[in-house]
């Protein structure tokens, strides 16, 4: 049976783009950016398409394509479009489905609706948190709101290693921790897949 993987992170340039090309590596799964608010030339869709090397994933286009690199409450008022979550279909496939959110997880999309607004029950949610001053903070909000909902979440690490920002984020939440993406010099699509068989398993288990 199919899953689908809703990729979130607890800010924006955390490692969201990064962490779906590897999620959508490993499990040779679809791959899905509903909102695009600006860089419509090197979008997150582009980039994940240069990074993933399996045959079978295919690429689905966005619900929305907005030209202004803001959030997409405001990049859609710019282009004088409404984004409301149902205009947003998810695309129909029998694979699993990775879909990227646009930056954290209440980033509004319109006057009363927000990211979060996209997740459907059953999903698997995964967050991307980094290590920033700060960034314990926005990781509990995000893990704890995704929880009180009754959602599955679990967490990769961005960046370089913090264990006290990574220790106290496990023992508050008790959320499954995937892995951790390191700083790595590039990521191109050998180190994507080598990623990938590491964090197959555990992502399979979710």
């Amino acid at each position: 049976m199919s899953k689908t993987y809703f990729i979130t992170g607890i800010s924006t340039d955390v490692g969201k783009t990064v962490a779906s090309a590897i999620v959508t590596e490993a499990l040779k799964a679809d791959y899905w950016k509903p909102v695009q608010a600006g860089d419509l030339d090197n979008c997150d869709t582009k980039k994940v398409k240069r990074l993933v090397s399996n045959n079978k994933t295919k690429f689905h286009s966005n619900a929305f394509a907005l030209n202004t690199p803001m959030s997409p409450h405001a990049a859609a008022e710019i282009d004088n479009v409404s984004v409301q979550v149902s205009k947003i279909k998810r695309p129909k496939t029998i694979n699993n489905l990775v879909i990227e959110g646009a930056g954290g997880l209440l980033v509004p999309i319109n006057d009363s609706e927000t990211i979060s607004d996209l997740i459907k029950p059953d999903d698997k949610v995964i967050v991307v948190s980094r290590h920033y001053l700060g960034s314990i903070n926005h990781s509990l909000l995000t893990i704890n709101v995704l929880k009180d909902r009754g959602l599955n979440v679990a967490v990769i690490f961005s960046g370089n290693e913090h264990p006290t920002t990574e220790s106290i984020i496990r023992k508050m939440t008790d959320v499954t921790v995937i892995g951790r993406i390191n700083e790595e010099p590039y990521f191109d699509q050998n180190v994507v897949k080598e990623y990938a068989e590491v964090f197959r398993e555990n992502l399979e288990e979710l």
